[in-house]
């Protein structure tokens, strides 16, 4: 008989403590954008992929001023210059991630896409007819990868061999333990937009998990056309110290404080599975979620 599965918890306290391999794989020549890139994972694996020699990182930010800050902090630290650039980028508004898309195709390439940003928050908004959590990790979130598909699948103009492009979404464990009733209803986005059934607690989760099932198909899809491959996956951080929880209510950031002290990573290290998900591959990793810098269920 094969072994039980281990249970969520106690894959949660091993994932926690696992020691996770500092990036060494080259990213040299690459076009890199990530997005949420300044503060917390998305910085960090930003940081990561300068010192691994990337040609451009693109830091998509809602903030200018703190994308700024952010790579005038990673020019500090690895003394490299002229790489990190600053676009805006809110995927509140669906104008703003159609802007992005349209400046991207100006880019001579595009090699890797880090969707790395996302809102964590118990409070129920609508942003035009959505509600805020799943306009912003989900739909935005795919609209964005969508529109930059053609680019990242262009042909290099001077015959050079480039490694297939590669699609990150940053997921969470966290999928594993929503309910998702809405799953049930008959149309899933009104039922995700309705106030009144709406768990607002699980909703983080839920949005991660309906990212599950979009990378899944959407790599599926990918793989299936006639059009250059590329490689799009999901990858678990774990539990980390960010910006995350800045929407949580103070009573909850106190209760669970000591919770993070003790287990959360920190942001650095967290990264590492971002960078270890983006780095170049054969499609062993499309349509995989991967924990630990490893692909698992």
């Amino acid at each position: 008989m094969a072994d039980p599965e281990p249970s969520y918890l106690s894959r949660f306290f091993s994932s926690q403590f696992s020691r996770l391999p500092y990036p060494t794989q080259c990213f040299k020549d690459e076009v890199i954008l990530v997005t949420g890139g300044n503060s917390g994972l998305g910085h960090e694996a930003a940081r990561h992929f300068v010192r691994l020699q990337a040609a451009k990182v693109i830091l998509a930010v809602r903030e200018s001023q703190k994308g700024e800050q952010a790579k005038l902090s990673i020019e500090a630290s690895t003394k490299v210059q002229g790489v990190v650039e600053v676009w805006p980028l809110d995927l509140e508004d669906v104008r703003s991630v159609q802007s992005l898309a349209a400046k991207a195709s100006s880019l001579p390439r595009l090699d890797v896409v880090v969707a790395n940003a996302s809102i964590s928050t118990s409070k129920w908004s609508l942003v035009g007819d959505v509600e805020r959590t799943i306009q912003v990790n989900v739909l935005s979130t795919f609209l964005l990868i969508l529109a930059l598909l053609p680019k990242m699948q262009e042909q290099d103009m001077e015959g050079r061999i480039r490694a297939r492009p590669r699609v990150v979404v940053v997921s969470s464990e966290g999928h594993e333990t929503t309910a998702f009733a809405e799953q049930n209803a008959p149309r899933i986005f009104d039922a995700l937009r309705d106030q009144k059934q709406a768990n607002m607690d699980e909703r983080y989760d839920t949005s991660k998990l309906i990212q599950l099932y979009l990378v899944r198909a959407l790599a599926e899809r990918l793989s299936q056309s006639d059009k250059p491959p590329v490689t799009l996956n999901a990858v678990s951080p774990g539990l980390c110290k960010t910006r995350l929880r800045r929407e949580t209510p103070l009573v909850a950031q106190l209760l669970t404080s000591p919770v993070m002290a003790m287990l959360a990573r920190n942001a650095e290290d967290g990264s590492r599975t971002l960078v270890h998900a983006a780095a170049a591959d054969h499609g062993e990793t499309n349509g995989k979620y991967l924990r630990d810098c490893k692909v698992t269920e």
